[in-house]
């Protein structure tokens, strides 16, 4: 399968290489409680799995990506420095039904537009690659940022079940988001006429 490279203002989205896998390893990996994952569904306990257990879990990533035609996670790179990732699984793939995920492990990099402009670029490298007609996201409500940067690249609130998460004494509301094809189509089409 071909490398991948979307340029974009802020950030740049790449395929994971050989080289870049004892970094990401140790950006997901490599601290019991680091800080991003407090808003990455914070009341699911990180597991923490050791550097030959991930090359395993890489390597039937890339195997199951070259039989699809897509990459499942692509890297963030923003001054050629991982700052994150974008990742796609499937809820149900017989019926096609997606979701997408995003990690930016350096705090420095939360609340700049770069989650939003990695996510805007994700889901049109999805809408191009694979045969979906829906991109969907799922957080809680505690992560108010991340329902900000879904409202900003055209998903809409489908879904709101209330009070469904407790973590650290609250109870909080899952929410579901997604765009359709036809709305990503007519966003891109409204950004072209933009510039």
């Amino acid at each position: 399968m071909d490398d991948v490279r979307i340029e974009g203002s802020k950030v740049i989205l790449r395929n994971v290489k050989q080289a870049d896998l004892k970094r990401l390893w140790s950006l997901k990996y490599g601290e019991t409680d680091p800080e991003w994952k407090k808003w990455d569904a914070p009341y699911l306990p990180l597991e923490l799995i050791d550097f030959h257990t991930f090359i395993e879990k890489e390597t039937k990533h890339k195997t199951y990506d070259e039989k699809i035609g897509a990459y499942s996670e692509l890297l963030m790179e923003k001054n050629d420095q991982i700052i994150g990732s974008v990742v796609y699984y499937w809820e149900h793939e017989p019926s096609r039904w997606l979701e997408i995920g995003i990690t930016i492990f350096d705090p420095q990099y939360w609340n700049g537009g770069h989650g939003t402009e990695a996510l805007m670029m994700f889901s049109g490298y999805l809408f191009e690659n694979l045969e979906i007609e829906r991109v969907g996201l799922t957080t809680w409500s505690g992560n108010e940022r991340m329902i900000a940067v879904g409202k900003k690249v055209g998903m809409q609130v489908e879904g709101r079940m209330r009070k469904c998460r407790y973590h650290d004494g609250y109870y909080y509301d899952s929410i579901r988001m997604g765009i359709l094809r036809e709305e990503w189509e007519s966003l891109k089409f409204q950004r072209q006429i933009e510039t």
